[in-house]
């Protein structure tokens, strides 16, 4: 009887560890690639009177929000949510869903960002929006 248990305890410590490398294989695989090196970025932040800001940087940055911790007066703030940070304030002005459905969208090059902030690969040439959005 021991004997048995012990097989399905070693069985399942074995499909336990299978199952991690392959969790990990995929995410390797699939994590955003980024660009290392200097880059010439752009970012504009479009407000909610739809005044538009431009930030040009030149940056050895790989994601997103380490190019906009670099822009010169740039500001942001916003809370850690379930799918990571989440952009409430950008240069004082707060966009809150309760108002309207209102939101700081990001797009980079015309496309919606496919990654939070934290995540979001740059690339050389790349055209960061930050828009107040409502629904």
């Amino acid at each position: 009887m021991k004997k048995n248990v012990s097989k399905k305890i070693i069985l399942g410590v074995i499909s336990f560890l299978v199952i991690i490398s392959a969790l990990l294989i995929v995410y390797t695989t699939q994590k955003p690639k980024t660009q290392q090196g200097a880059k010439n970025v752009t970012l504009t932040v479009i407000s909610k009177s739809g005044a538009k800001t431009d930030y040009t940087l030149k940056t050895n940055s790989q994601y997103l929000q380490e190019v906009m911790d670099e822009a010169k007066d740039l500001t942001y703030d916003g809370v850690d949510g379930e799918y990571g940070f989440v952009v409430e304030k950008v240069n004082g002005e707060i966009a809150k869903f309760e108002d309207k459905g209102a939101y700081w969208a990001f797009s980079v090059n015309g496309e919606y960002c496919n990654y939070g902030i934290s995540t979001q690969p740059v690339e050389d040439g790349d055209e960061f929006e930050i828009a107040y959005t409502t629904e």
